[in-house]
C-alpha cells in the first residue's frame, strides 16, 4: 500500500473513532434527561399562565408535551398490566397506554395545580451492573417545610433515557396500579378496564 494511502486510511479511522467517542460523551445521562424535563415543567408551572383560567389549558398542554418526552407510558402500561399485557390485542395495548397516560398526567397535574415554588433536590442514583437501568433518587421540598422522597426508575431506550416507574415515599406507582388493574381483569375484559381508566382520567379535568 502506498504510504500516502496508508496515512490517509489511518487518519480516516482515527477521525471515525473520535466521532464515536465524542458522540458517546455527548449523550445525556439519565439525570440530565430527568433534570431537564423537571426543570422545564417547574418553569411552566411557575409561569402566571398556569394560574390564569384563560391560559391554563394551553399551559397544561405544554406541560403534557414535556412529560411525554421522558415518561414511556407504553412501558408503564405493560408493567402495570403484568402478564395480562400479552393477551391484549395491539389495538387494546395502544388504547390502554393512552388512557393510562391521560390518567397519570391528569392526576399529576391535578396535584400540581397549587404549585408554590417547590424545589427538587437530586440526592443520588442507583444503577444496575450493565448501566442500562437507573433509579434517580430525589427529594421534593415543599413550601411548608416537608420533604417528600420521589424516586424515578429509568431505562436506556432508543439512545436516550425514559422513566418507566415512579416511587413516592417508597410506594411504586406501577405496583400500586397493577394490584388495582389485576383485580378488575380477574372479572372484566381489557375493554372494560380501558373504559374505567378513561372515565377515571376525565375526573380530575372536570374538577
Amino acid at each position: 500500500m502506498h504510504p500516502y494511502v496508508k496515512l490517509l486510511s489511518s487518519l480516516v479511522a482515527s477521525l471515525f473513532i473520535f466521532c464515536l467517542v465524542t458522540t458517546a460523551q455527548a449523550a445525556p445521562t439519565s439525570r440530565q434527561v430527568l433534570e431537564g424535563t423537571i426543570d422545564h415543567v417547574l418553569q411552566l408551572l411557575a409561569d402566571p399562565a398556569f394560574a390564569n383560567p384563560a391560559t391554563t389549558k394551553a399551559q397544561r398542554a405544554r406541560i403534557e408535551v414535556e412529560v411525554r418526552k421522558v415518561f414511556d407510558f407504553e412501558e408503564f402500561s405493560a408493567r402495570t398490566a403484568g402478564q395480562r399485557w400479552r393477551s391484549f390485542t395491539r389495538d387494546q395495548q395502544k388504547r390502554f397506554a393512552e388512557a393510562f397516560a391521560q390518567l397519570l398526567i391528569s392526576t399529576y397535574l391535578g396535584q400540581l395545580k397549587d404549585y408554590n415554588g417547590e424545589k427538587v433536590a437530586y440526592v443520588s442514583e442507583r444503577a444496575n451492573a450493565k448501566g442500562t437501568r437507573v433509579e434517580q433518587l430525589t427529594n421534593l421540598k415543599l413550601s411548608d417545610g416537608r420533604t417528600i422522597p420521589v424516586a424515578y426508575r429509568m431505562m436506556a431506550k432508543n439512545g436516550s433515557w425514559v422513566v418507566y416507574d415512579v416511587l413516592v415515599e417508597g410506594v411504586s406507582l406501577v405496583k400500586n396500579y397493577r394490584t388495582q388493574f389485576q383485580d378488575i381483569l380477574a372479572t372484566d375484559s381489557p375493554d372494560d378496564l380501558i373504559a374505567r381508566i378513561e372515565q377515571k382520567a376525565r375526573e380530575p379535568k372536570a374538577k
